[in-house]
């Protein structure tokens, strides 16, 4: 296995990051004005499997897509030391990045593929009969992401998504499981008013208290920083200082300004915090149209070259789909969250004095971060947290 490059690792985390907002940009475009909830680093991955198979043309045009600054022969180490990294065991809390290839049985991979993406990705290859079984295929892959989730993530693929054109379906399940360093104390919970949708009318939702964490200023926002239990972990919550404000903060959303957010924040044991409880869980995303919009359009074509994966000369192969879907919950004690991407391949056819207050009370943001690379794990908008 060939080793990855630091330099390219970090890339590829910065990568993360800036792909994913692009993508959440794209989704606001689209009209998704409600909760939603993307997991960059399942869509990176997953995605970074594909690149390591694309050829020509399409590797030009999906490298400057994913942000990505090298070719796909060194992304796949890079990624994939990410991923290892990732799923370090740990006693403090519970990350897990699953890969896997679903391949069509009667049809031939490039043995060389199929051994990069075992050895850096982890991602085993199962052959499966898309051919005259396509929907008991997709039941298999949809009970494979259950169960790599804790059941959180139950029908990545919909109804029709898998047909006998299908020839492979690259899937990645992430799921995070963490305790707050400082849990909230649930006897202090208590129903407040929250602005849903930065209106003048409030509903009444179970909002925590606590006093402390790490808080900054920016532009128009306030920031907190709740790290999870081992440190290497944080949930960075950023509020518009104005209630209907959150449109105005997403307009200049990237990872530049998340990274700039990031370096706001400092220790306050005195800033007092009020943030509701939430759970978010979206429906599957079906984001060819948001990636052929980010310049990827080639991959989805007949013009597609991913000819590094395919070994059969006379089936020439394009993406047909990209599936996302995610699952997050914040409560007192911590986070869950789970996300599962698939990709489906088939034949062409500073504070001031006094004691500042952080009190969540209507629409903001989320980004829960690896903080030793700066890479985006989840990212998250919550206009209502009923």
């Amino acid at each position: 296995m060939t080793p990855a490059d630091p330099a390219d690792a970090r890339a590829f985390a910065t990568a993360t990051s800036a792909f994913g907002l692009d993508v959440w940009r794209a989704l606001r475009a689209r009209g998704e004005t409600g909760n939603l909830a993307i997991s960059p680093a399942s869509l990176s991955t997953a995605l970074a499997m594909t690149y390591g198979g694309a050829r020509g043309e399409t590797a030009t045009a999906m490298q400057r897509t994913l942000h990505l600054a090298t070719d796909p022969d060194a992304t796949m180490p890079a990624a994939g030391a990410l991923v290892r990294a990732w799923n370090a065991p740990r006693e403090t809390y519970t990350l897990a990045v699953a890969n896997r290839l679903f391949a069509e049985d009667s049809y031939a991979f490039r043995d060389a593929y199929l051994a990069a993406t075992r050895d850096h990705f982890g991602a085993e290859a199962e052959r499966l009969d898309f051919v005259s079984a396509a929907e008991a295929s997709r039941a298999h892959i949809n009970e494979w992401v259950s169960s790599q989730t804790r059941e959180r993530i139950r029908e990545l693929l919909p109804s029709g998504s898998i047909d006998p054109l299908t020839r492979l379906v690259l899937v990645n399940a992430v799921y995070f499981h963490g305790r707050w360093q400082h849990e909230f104390d649930r006897a202090r919970t208590e129903d407040l008013p929250f602005f849903a949708n930065g209106g003048e009318a409030s509903v009444a939702v179970p909002t925590m208290h606590a006093r402390g964490g790490r808080y900054g200023e920016d532009e128009g926002v306030q920031i907190l920083e709740l790290p999870y239990t081992g440190d290497e972990l944080a949930m960075m919550i950023v509020l518009p200082r104005e209630r209907d404000g959150l449109a105005a903060v997403e307009e200049t959303l990237d990872a530049t300004r998340v990274e700039q957010w990031a370096g706001r924040v400092t220790e306050r044991h005195d800033v007092d915090v009020r943030l509701p409880r939430f759970r978010i869980e979206t429906g599957s995303l079906a984001l060819r149209t948001e990636l052929e919009g980010l310049g990827m359009a080639i991959a989805f074509s007949d013009r597609a070259d991913l000819s590094g994966m395919s070994a059969d000369g006379a089936q020439a192969l394009a993406i047909s789909d990209v599936y996302h879907r995610v699952f997050v919950e914040v409560n007192e004690e911590g986070t869950e969250a789970a996300a599962a991407t698939g990709v489906v391949v088939a034949v062409r056819s500073m504070p001031a004095n006094p004691p500042p207050s952080f009190h969540a009370d209507h629409p903001f943001l989320f980004f829960l971060r690896d903080t030793r690379s700066g890479a985006i794990l989840f990212a998250g908008r919550v206009v209502d947290p009923r």
